[in-house]
């Protein structure tokens, strides 16, 4: 366990560059609770996550759809619960709700009860919803902790990357999700699922390193600074719990916690394990007409083949999942 990094001290001056300093002191709360909500309760947030280049979200339809073109979303409209009059879906930790509001586009008989604590996100969504006419979907600023949800209510309990901010994994899924979910409902992730608190193997921080090697110093230059990613020394436990509290509090326990109380029926891998840490604070030069697309290409090609070769004897970061509720799900 590494308690305090380089990368936590980089991390600091670069938050202050990107996000001010009200966001720094919001971190110097006492209440765990409210650093947490700091850390999402705001409606814009300009930054430059791997998630924002095009191309990795093509390579993970492809992992998880077989098809490039095709989200997950898409996938799993056309091939479950399309049979059904009427789908009750609780999406948990749903933030600004994209993912829940394409489902409800895609999903007419679908109806989403969309929780988080955030009540700006959630009110950005229901804003959304209302231009897009759906009534299909509802939005609760709810602490889900302590929110009594109706036992047996929904068909499908949905989290995409929310259930890695939640504690004590195999008593969360038994005392809320498996308690709202009827006896054969359903769980539904895009999720990380690797180490808590980011506590990479050398291995991993080997591979991170080799794959920034290949990315020409011109673009590793930080989002909003003078800085450059030139190496990657791994996140501390310390910064990450005053940072945010829930971050990747138990996420190593998801998918054993899963497995125990739920029957897999669709499970793909979908990596990131390299590309997370890779093109964190730098991806946006990837994303536009910064760097000649033949250029861009052999880069990220090459950082892809990479993170494969690193996934033939490593379990994947991320995992897209479907799962029915065992018989017995209950010790």
């Amino acid at each position: 366990m590494r308690l305090v990094t380089l990368e936590d001290t980089r991390d600091i001056f670069i938050k202050f560059h990107q996000r001010g300093l009200p966001f720094l002191f919001s971190k110097l709360k006492i209440d765990s609770y409210q650093r947490t909500k700091s850390a999402f309760n705001e409606k814009e947030i300009e930054t430059s996550n791997f998630w924002c280049i095009p191309e990795v979200r093509l390579r993970w339809n492809q992992l998880v759809t077989g098809d490039p073109n095709t989200t997950y979303e898409e996938y799993l409209s056309r091939n479950y619960f399309r049979d059904s009059a009427e789908v009750k879906v609780l999406a948990l930790g749903s933030g600004v709700c994209s993912h829940e509001l394409l489902l409800a586009e895609l999903n007419p008989h679908w109806q989403i009860d969309c929780f988080d604590f955030s009540d700006k996100l959630l009110s950005t969504a229901n804003d959304i919803a209302k231009d897009k006419n759906l009534h299909n979907i509802s939005f609760y600023a709810e602490n889900i902790m302590t929110y009594d949800f109706e036992p047996g209510k929904y068909d499908m309990v949905f989290f995409h990357a929310s259930l890695h901010h939640f504690e004590h994994i195999f008593q969360f899924l038994k005392d809320v999700v498996i308690k709202s979910l009827k006896p054969t409902g359903h769980l539904v992730i895009n999720e990380f699922v690797g180490k808590s608190r980011l506590q990479y193997s050398k291995e991993q921080i080997h591979y991170i390193n080799k794959a920034l090697e290949i990315i020409p110093k011109q673009y590793r230059k930080i989002y909003k600074t003078n800085l450059y990613k030139n190496h990657y020394y791994g996140s501390g436990v310390l910064r990450m719990i005053i940072a945010d509290p829930s971050e990747c509090v138990d996420s190593e326990s998801i998918i054993p916690a899963i497995h125990k109380y739920f029957d897999i029926v669709d499970e793909k891998a979908v990596g990131n394990n390299l590309l997370q840490s890779v093109f964190k604070d730098i991806a946006h030069h990837f994303v536009g007409n910064e760097m000649p697309d033949s250029e861009k290409q052999k880069i990220l090609q090459e950082i892809f083949q990479l993170e494969d070769e690193f996934l033939k004897s490593n379990l994947s970061d991320f995992v897209f999942g479907v799962y029915q509720l065992k018989e017995n799900n209950i010790d």
